[in-house]
């Protein structure tokens, strides 16, 4: 049933009760959305396109009557359609359905289901999605709802037994950009791992990856994990985070080979090539399409001396620094502080470097532009840092460019490990 007809026959259904009570009702004002008075318009058989958050009849019956718990940030919001009945206080006038559409955060659409939301838990950039790129979050409360906010950025990565005391379900609501050092994906083994450990069954609500057609790059070396690069896969891995959930579950990474009792509330209509632009940044650095398209091939540069454009409004859009020469590249900027960028990278130093906002989409991760500001620099020596193997997941790309390996020749390097990784990915797909 679509939308419209849902609309029309619940609006004939509201016009013959109003008919069969007569018009002697009490006058009341025009009511709020909620249980009593709201019809949820999401269906499986509807045609268009639903996040897992949307996808609520999969879900709102796993938390009712249970004291509930949400992972989630500023891209855990639910659009659906609602129809109230709006009253007036002359009794001639009949009552009249109004459909509206509707956009909430997944905290205040739980609230709104009464579902009895206990706890919130934030991860990287915070609750609000306003911190900087490894800033330090501190437990709070929202204002808004007065609920308590643990963090799970910092030295509080996992979920500790006494912060999910009174909770009988998590729910997990972030939006992933599909690349490994994109620091969702491992607060979600971390939340899993502590599900499993105190016996609390997790709910992911699925969202789209709109990288989800690209699996390229290293696959992470096990001696390199870290917070940046927690499995081993490559560093574009062409999964929702339902789907990889799945795999960290089934390919047993948890501590202890555990498995978490995980239940996925599935995208509707989805598939992995299908365009998808997201709703809201899904951090402060990146800002729209162009810079989560390019993230994975640019975020090298933080294991480098280049600035990949923070502090500017073209994050993830632009690189450059004051060691590449002028000659050569006929883009410059200055990074200055901004939201999202405290203290930036060259902090108000002119760099020369390329302006790639105006591109064409990039299918597969790529090294010529990390590889050019390479060739560039004269001192090479500092060109690299420490960072940079956690985020390549190996030593072996940082050796390969230092020996002068042509692209063609590194990405050859890869082909073995992506083809594993493939099969293995194959077994948790949800989704063509």
């Amino acid at each position: 049933m679509t939308s419209k007809l849902f609309f029309k026959s619940t609006l004939l259904f509201f016009s013959l009760l109003i008919v069969s009570c007569g018009s002697n009702k009490k006058a009341i004002p025009q009511l709020k959305p909620s249980n009593n008075n709201v019809n949820l318009t999401s269906s499986s058989t509807d045609v268009a396109f639903k996040t897992g958050a949307e996808n609520f009849e999969s879900y709102l019956p796993l938390l009712k009557d249970k004291r509930v718990g949400v992972v989630t940030n500023q891209t855990g919001i639910i659009k659906y359609e609602s129809i109230e009945m709006i009253y007036v206080q002359d009794p001639r006038i009949k009552p009249q359905a109004k459909l509206t559409n509707k956009e909430v955060s997944i905290v205040d659409f739980l609230l709104e289901q009464n579902i009895n939301l206990q706890k919130i838990y934030a991860p990287e950039h915070g609750f609000r999605g306003t911190a900087d790129a490894g800033e330090l979050i501190v437990d709070g409360k929202d204002t808004k709802t007065n609920l308590p906010i643990i963090s799970l950025y910092g030295n509080n990565k996992k979920p500790k037994p006494e912060q999910l005391e009174g909770i009988d379900i998590l729910v997990f609501d972030l939006q992933d950009v599909g690349a490994r050092f994109y620091t969702y994906i491992s607060s979600l083994h971390y939340v899993m791992e502590a599900c499993a450990e105190n016996n609390i069954p997790l709910l992911v609500l699925d969202r789209p990856n709109p990288n989800g057609t690209i699996i390229d790059g290293p696959i992470l070396e096990k001696e390199h994990k870290s917070f940046v690069g927690m499995h081993e896969i490559p560093v574009l891995h062409g999964m929702t985070i339902g789907e990889y959930a799945k795999m960290i579950n089934g390919e047993k990474w948890l501590k202890d080979s555990l498995q978490c009792d995980l239940k996925i509330a599935p995208c509707l209509n989805y598939s992995h090539d299908m365009k998808y632009s997201l709703p809201v940044k899904p951090s402060p650095n990146l800002p729209n399409d162009q810079s989560i398209n390019l993230y994975a091939s640019l975020c090298f540069f933080e294991g480098t001396n280049v600035s990949l454009g923070r502090g500017t409004e073209k994050q993830f859009q632009i690189y450059g620094s004051p060691f590449l020469p002028e000659s050569e590249f006929d883009f410059s900027f200055t990074p200055k502080p901004n939201f999202g960028a405290k203290d930036p990278v060259h902090n108000g130093k002119l760099c020369f470097g390329e302006d790639l906002t105006e591109i064409r989409k990039v299918h597969r991760l790529e090294l010529k532009w990390l590889l050019k500001a390479y060739e560039n620099t004269a001192d090479k020596t500092v060109f690299f840092n420490d960072f940079f193997t956690k985020l390549a997941g190996t030593k072996k790309l940082r050796e390969q460019i230092e020996d002068g390996i042509t692209e063609k020749e590194i990405r050859k390097t890869w082909q073995e490990g992506l083809e594993q990784f493939k099969e293995v990915r194959k077994k948790y797909l949800i989704y063509e």
